[in-house]
């Protein structure tokens, strides 16, 4: 029974957090967009929203992973949270790369 407490509750966090994915850009991101060239700033834009929204999504679905396997495993309350928070971290720096693509890799590398 508490198994399937931990999961549901894992299942609503998950659901509640996807509208918190909802990104904008913060000062430095904008000043980089206005430092590039002109015929680039729409692509320097998109591909830094693509990065955020890679960390974002990937530090949630790390986080709900991680404390799902310490459930799993059979860990108290503590060691899942700490499972979760190993996760959310490791998920962020996944997704941290996965978010773009080579082409945006390139855009970003030629407007620093």
């Amino acid at each position: 029974m508490n198994m399937g407490k931990v999961m549901a509750t894992l299942a609503g966090v998950s659901l509640m957090a996807s509208p918190a994915l909802a990104v904008s850009l913060n000062g430095k991101e904008r000043a980089r967009v206005e430092r590039a060239h002109p015929r680039d700033r729409d692509d320097v834009r998109y591909c830094l929203l693509q990065a955020k929204k890679g960390r974002d999504k990937g530090t949630v679905i790390g986080a709900a992973g991680g404390a799902g396997v310490g459930a799993v495993a059979g860990g108290n309350l503590g060691e899942s949270l700490l499972a979760g928070a190993a996760g959310a971290v490791a998920g962020r720096v996944i997704g941290k790369s996965e978010g773009t693509n080579a082409t945006c890799d390139r855009v970003l590398a030629r407007n620093p």
